[in-house]
């Protein structure tokens, strides 16, 4: 797979980490260079690791992969975007709900939902005879890049006067809609 081909797929790939790093990051309230560190580390990581594990797999799993993925990757969605929404209507006067997308089990699930999706290219290399490591090293890293975007632009969407309090309330419902979305894609609606 030619290098121009490879950032083709890492950037349909990673548009998905994007709007989730922008949406989930707009409720931040000052980012320093850790959320920007371990969000893109950890998108771009199982960017990068999932072709590899669908390249590996091969064909023996693909079936229920590609019948299960789309779900996987909505349910994950759908928990992280109500708990945003529970934090957006009761942690505010509570004072106890961090909010940081960038730690913990909420960044994890966070990660695994946006690179369901790079599973199934994986599976697809595996078929079509590929080498998965270039491709997998390019989508990692774009999707790193593009994670950091998404941070910032979120981040200064959610300061502005715009949107004023409610920051958090979008950045729910638009997790909630790309989980939708990924649904609707895969022809469940």
């Amino acid at each position: 797979m030619s290098l121009l081909s490879s950032f083709a797929v890492a950037l349909a790939l990673a548009m998905d980490a994007f709007a989730v790093a922008l949406s989930s990051s707009v409720s931040l309230g000052r980012v320093d260079i850790g959320h920007y560190v371990r969000m893109s580390f950890a998108f771009g990581f199982f960017q990068f690791a999932m072709p590899v594990i669908g390249w590996a797999l091969g064909l023996s799993v693909r079936s229920w992969i590609e019948a299960w993925d789309h779900w996987i990757a909505f349910a994950l969605l759908l928990a992280v975007g109500l708990n945003m929404l529970r934090e957006a209507f009761f942690c505010e006067e509570e004072g106890e709900c961090s909010g940081d997308p960038s730690r913990g089990v909420t960044l994890l699930l966070l990660a695994v939902a946006t690179s369901i999706d790079a599973l199934a290219v994986g599976l697809s290399f595996s078929m079509a005879g590929i080498s998965v490591w270039m491709p997998s090293a390019v989508i990692g890293l774009v999707c790193a890049a593009l994670t950091a975007l998404g941070i910032r632009l979120g981040t200064a969407l959610g300061r502005s006067e715009l949107l004023g309090g409610k920051a958090a309330l979008l950045g729910a419902f638009v997790l909630i809609g790309i989980g939708v979305n990924i649904l609707h894609e895969h022809g469940v609606f």
